[in-house]
């Protein structure tokens, strides 16, 4: 008679209870830093891989290194030899009922290919805000297979990185855009207090969160995800530059600025009140649009009694196209939108818009409608160049495009040698 094989996965503590149990498509685990989010990964891709026999699991991280450290070493000392194998030429571990962990790696201009092809039933992203939103799609493309065990994706996250922006769209603020179910998207938010082994083993872990700046504090040691975004646009206050919506005046000269590629149509329509003031009054995005379709959609979303002065676009809209040897701008006004070239200067152009932001030290100049929701989070997102002195990052580029059109109309508008005339502002405009 065969001796049963003893296997201690340790307590779960309730936050690593709630991240087992759940069963969403996609989970995300985290928030402060030492919440047990590393375990938790271990410990539920052990039991997956026996409560479902032939189950395909796949463990990913940015380099092989920290799956090394964190998963790989960690599960050969926990997992007897009678239970799992590991096959370190392949990067596998390999279980008696045929079940198989996979340790994969992801580096960017690689993995595409690498995992073109692959299926695995679960899937888990070790340190999500490492990775972008188009890596989180590409292996949530790989999440298929004919096993009974059913679907799913796990991610564990802290704020801060290139990730930042769509962890804490999907998983923190739910803000779902088109196709994305909120059904399918669950946060469990641990906090070091939650991690109680932590607690106990290094009781100098918690003063040492407790030691970091005000900013990574917030974030590492609470998980405040506001606590280290907008770091370029540090001007944006919700109370001063926010307003709800309300009907422009006819006689309030009016803007629209766009950036355009296949990946991402971004546009952003903006008047100017008497006092000077740039009010963002509505924004329009929309994937995957060819030029006559991107226009279409600009058109449909703009009023039929709109007065906009002229659109602003970006100067590579001036290229001629090789199969046609017309313009996408002769394009875009072939369709309905006449375009005038706006300035490319980007630190220029951002600085800008950290004046308007700015206004007299007292008053603002730029006001967004409350519902340029995506402009908004962008703006909140986007962080500083590093390597470049009053200019914002350009990754990830998802948040950039929103940015992008809302610069192209603040640089090309403060550029404007006169004014445009603004008649008085009557009463009847209103509509009182």
């Amino acid at each position: 008679m065969n001796n049963p094989i003893t296997l201690d996965l340790g307590v779960a503590n309730p936050k690593q209870l709630q991240f087992y149990n759940s069963r969403a498509l996609y989970t995300a685990y985290g928030g402060a830093k030492g919440g047990g989010k590393t375990h938790a990964v271990r410990t539920k891709a052990v039991m997956g891989a026996l409560r479902y026999p032939k189950i395909r699991i796949l463990i990913v991280r940015r380099t092989y290194a920290e799956l090394q450290q964190n998963h790989i070493e960690p599960l050969r000392l926990l997992l007897p030899r009678e239970l799992a194998t590991y096959v370190a030429t392949e990067h596998v571990m390999r279980f008696a009922n045929g079940s198989v962990i996979k340790f994969g790696h992801y580096q960017a201009s690689t993995a595409e290919r690498e995992y073109q092809g692959l299926e695995y039933d679960w899937i888990f992203m070790d340190e999500a805000t490492q990775f972008t939103e188009r890596d989180f799609r590409y292996l949530g493309g790989c999440l298929r297979g004919v096993s009974e065990a059913p679907k799913r994706f796990y991610i564990t996250c802290n704020p801060g990185g290139i990730g930042h922006a769509w962890v804490k769209r999907l998983f923190v603020d739910r803000r779902f855009r088109r196709g994305e179910e909120a059904d399918d998207y669950a946060f469990i938010f641990a906090s070091v207090e939650d991690n109680r082994h932590l607690m106990a083993s290094s009781p100098s872990y918690i003063q040492m969160l407790n030691a970091l700046p005000e900013n990574l504090r917030a974030a590492y040691r609470y998980g405040n995800w506001d606590a280290l975004a907008g770091a370029y646009f540090a001007e944006l206050d919700d109370a001063r530059h926010l307003e709800k919506p309300f009907r422009i005046p006819a006689s309030w000269p009016r803007y629209r600025a766009f950036d355009y590629g296949l990946d991402m149509l971004a546009c952003v329509w903006a008047a100017i009140a008497p006092d000077g003031t740039v009010h963002i009054y509505r924004e329009l995005r929309a994937p995957k649009l060819i030029v006559s379709e991107a226009a279409e959609a600009i058109c449909r979303a703009t009023l039929p009694n709109e007065n906009v002065l002229c659109t602003y676009a970006p100067p590579d809209m001036w290229s001629r196209q090789k199969d046609s040897g017309a313009s996408m701008a002769e394009l875009f006004g072939k369709h309905g939108v006449p375009v005038v070239r706006a300035s490319n200067a980007r630190v220029q152009g951002h600085l800008q818009i950290k004046e308007l932001l700015r206004g007299d030290g007292i008053l603002p100049a730029l006001k967004l409608f409350e519902t340029c929701r995506e402009l908004i989070a962008d703006m909140k997102a986007i962080e500083a160049d590093p390597l470049r002195p009053g200019d914002c990052a350009k990754t990830p580029h998802d948040i950039t495009h929103s940015v992008d059109a809302l610069r192209y109309f603040a640089v090309s508008y403060a550029a404007r040698a006169e004014p445009l005339p603004i008649e008085p502002l009557r009463y009847a405009d209103l509509g009182l």
